[in-house]
């Protein structure tokens, strides 16, 4: 028995040395892991410390970080001992196919392998890059692109056009759609899409660089399509609002003048498309790889070696998530059902209540340009 208790201890303190000598060895130090997840189920990335019953990616991703040994517990704790800073903050169920984070962590060894041990299977690390000991995954970021998934029957017309899933999109719609889609590019005053922002407010302004939908294409029997939306940062909503209103427009609820409409200081009942569909594709870091990512000890933040990591997983992963989810719950069906209960007209009495919102507007979207809000 005491030869029994003897090993174990041996092994205890044979087991911390090495703990001890791979710390030694692998030194803290700055990264930004590249991630990508299906987001059904969880309620966003950011984790919301003290709410367990809300899960979050955050949550998963931590544990995993301190499981293998990247991170001490008591940082899993207390995020910021680690500066952990995630780029954008997507809402209950958005994925992702291009989330930055960055953090500091032990480098050992095979850490991505390591890392994605302790990782469900929807969740994955598919990138590491060693980064300035000052960046900041969020402040760093100049752009955001985002991709939103929907069935093309939410651009039927209302009054004579299949609404069901034997619709099929055609050119000259098509057309119309990229046509309104492309109203949205430049900076624009976006307070009617989104929440708690009055017209001058002035972090209510917000540049979009390109916005289309791509060609349809067929899965499961249902036609789809993917708007792709590039801009400096995005509000909570602003996007699921934008594609709103152009489904409101192309199915006949509205007039194509509301968008400019929108942009001025009347209030404009916007609709808001379902959170389903919607992706963070990748985050750009054009001024940050200008300055140190051909200085000869950074790596630019490019991802062109994972790009069939990130496809790979797009396929097994986020689009039969949101295809299925479409066929089981019709989260584009019921939503489309609501838009005749749209006031598409402005409200002189919604006007007033947004004056008196933005003069003491608490700015909780996080407005400096750089938080993106995501949705």
């Amino acid at each position: 028995e005491e030869n029994g208790h003897q090993n174990k201890r041996l092994k205890r303190d044979a087991d911390e040395e090495d703990a001890e000598d791979q710390n030694k060895k692998s030194p803290k130090r700055k990264i930004v892991l590249l991630m990508a997840y299906s987001g059904k189920g969880y309620h966003g990335m950011q984790r919301n410390v003290g709410s367990s019953q809300f899960k979050t990616i955050e949550d998963d991703l931590v544990s995993a970080l301190v499981q293998s040994g990247c991170i001490p517990e008591n940082h899993g704790e207390d995020m910021k001992k680690m500066s952990f800073q995630r780029c954008a903050r997507t809402d209950k169920g958005v994925s992702a196919a291009g989330q930055i984070v960055s953090l500091k962590v032990r480098l050992i060894d095979d850490i991505l392998e390591k890392i994605n041990n302790h990782l469900p299977s929807h969740i994955r690390i598919l990138g590491l890059k060693r980064v300035t000991g000052g960046f900041n995954s969020k402040n760093k970021c100049d752009a955001r692109t985002y991709s939103y998934m929907l069935p093309t029957f939410a651009f039927a017309h209302k009054d004579h056009d299949v609404q069901e899933e034997v619709y099929r999109l055609d050119k000259e719609t098509l057309e119309k759609v990229n046509k309104l889609l492309a109203c949205y590019k430049g900076t624009h005053n976006f307070h009617n899409f989104t929440s708690q922002k009055g017209p001058r407010d002035p972090s209510a302004k917000r540049y979009i660089m390109e916005m289309y939908c791509g060609e349809p294409f067929v899965r499961e029997n249902i036609e789809f399509a993917v708007i792709k939306v590039k801009g400096q940062s995005f509000m909570m909503h602003q996007i699921r609002k934008m594609i709103g209103l152009v489904i409101a427009i192309v199915k006949g609820y509205a007039a194509e003048s509301i968008i400019e409409l929108s942009w001025g200081e009347e209030k404009v009942d916007v609709p808001k498309a379902p959170g389903l569909g919607l992706v963070l594709e990748r985050v750009h870091f054009e001024k940050y790889n200008r300055r140190f990512g051909n200085d000869g000890l950074h790596e630019p933040l490019e991802w062109t070696e994972e790009e069939e990591k990130i496809a790979v997983f797009k396929e097994q992963y986020i689009y039969p998530t949101i295809i299925n989810t479409e066929k089981e719950e019709k989260s584009m069906v019921n939503w489309l059902n609501t838009l005749s209960i749209h006031d598409f007209n402005s409200s002189v009495v919604g006007m007033q209540a947004n004056n008196k919102n933005s003069k003491n507007s608490s700015d909780l979207e996080g407005s400096d340009g750089c938080d993106d809000d995501s949705d």
